[in-house]
């Protein structure tokens, strides 16, 4: 059974407000600093505590403004426009307010590592594997997030094989966790002499990037290190010198490769951020099946049936297979509209 969409309460900016003063006097201690990454993480959850709480004291505050606007428009007709406007942007800010609610995770409010992987199909999967990743770089550059490529494998004939990119931004972990699993494309295909529709899929990764000093600790005896030449563009320094690092973490056969910086430290850190991160999808994956299990639970070891079908021919439609949420603009999808489609997902997974 699923609970509705929790709603904000003043119980959530008390309970926030606690929070914020007992983390400031954890930082008003002498010895706050001797560990300072521990130190800039309190920090950090000082600063989002305290926006959350002022946006909450904004909208609560309009919205009291709000009402004794209404009463003047009782008696002054030519307010009635202006109120009615105003009301309707309250609705909105609370609406994206409460939505924010959802992305409460440990790891919601951060920033995301996400891979996308080209499925069986040759040179139209690759492809795909590229329309998939323009798509998600549209979507955070219209969010204001940063992105970095860490790695890119490229197609033989076109597109890719698979790609890992950083994905920097508030609430970028939060909202690309919705499109975690495999993405179905069903399109003529450009590649094929006699135009026949072809199918495709891809998988799509993500997990939380999380700080050094989290609780997803690695063995260095664990880890096997190779370092190679990069095959990715970068220019001659990258090509001529063994820069790029593959990392295989021996207790879970888990291998990470970085080639995108042009040192081979720089790579080396990345890799293992990006290990860090997989490492704990594994961990909580095994919590997620034990407590299945314990519930009695169907629990499915399957690589993943498709989460969303992306439908170029013989009509336009994206269509979401966990929440049937669905548009007929496949473009604009593709273009990085996806903010409908992640917002339906965190929606219906409350309560799960």
């Amino acid at each position: 059974m699923r609970r509705s969409t929790p709603s904000w309460s003043a119980f959530e900016v008390a309970g926030k407000r606690e929070r914020i003063a007992a983390l400031e006097k954890q930082a008003s201690a002498q010895d706050f600093w001797n560990d300072p990454q521990a130190a800039q993480a309190t920090l950090r959850e000082i600063t989002a505590l305290k926006s959350d709480v002022d946006d909450w004291t904004a909208l609560a505050r309009r919205a009291h403004e709000a009402r004794e606007l209404i009463e003047l428009a009782e008696t002054d007709p030519s307010l009635v426009e202006d109120v009615t406007s105003e009301v309707e942007a309250i609705r909105k800010e609370f609406e994206h307010n409460e939505f924010r609610l959802l992305l409460s995770g440990p790891h919601d409010r951060g920033d995301a590592i996400l891979a996308i992987h080209a499925g069986a199909g040759g040179i139209d999967a690759a492809d795909w594997a590229a329309m998939l990743m323009r798509m998600y770089l549209r979507w955070a550059e219209g969010r204001g997030y940063t992105t970095e490529i860490l790695d890119q494998l490229e197609g033989e004939e076109a597109g890719i094989r698979n790609v890992t990119i950083s994905v920097v931004g508030e609430y970028a972990f939060g909202y690309l966790r919705a499109e975690k699993g495999v993405h179905r494309l069903v399109r003529l295909s450009p590649f094929d002499s006699a135009h026949r529709r072809h199918t495709s899929f891809a998988l799509v990764e993500v997990w939380p990037d999380l700080p050094d000093n989290s609780d997803i600790q690695i063995n260095p005896n664990d880890i096997k290190i190779d370092t190679f030449r990069a095959s990715s563009a970068g220019g001659q320094h990258v090509q001529k010198n063994a820069t790029a690092v593959r990392l295989t973490h021996l207790p879970t056969g888990i291998v990470v490769s970085c080639q995108n910086e042009r040192s081979q430290t720089q790579n080396r850190e990345t890799a293992l951020k990006i290990l860090r991160a997989r490492l704990y999808e594994l961990e909580e994956e095994r919590q997620r099946k034990a407590l299945a299990a314990l519930k009695g639970e169907h629990v499915n070891a399957e690589w993943g049936s498709q989460i969303r079908s992306y439908v170029l021919h013989p009509y336009q439609m994206v269509k979401d297979h966990r929440t049937d949420y669905e548009v007929g603009n496949s473009q604009a999808v593709l273009d990085g509209r996806l903010d409908d489609f992640m917002e339906a997902y965190l929606r219906s997974a409350v309560g799960e």
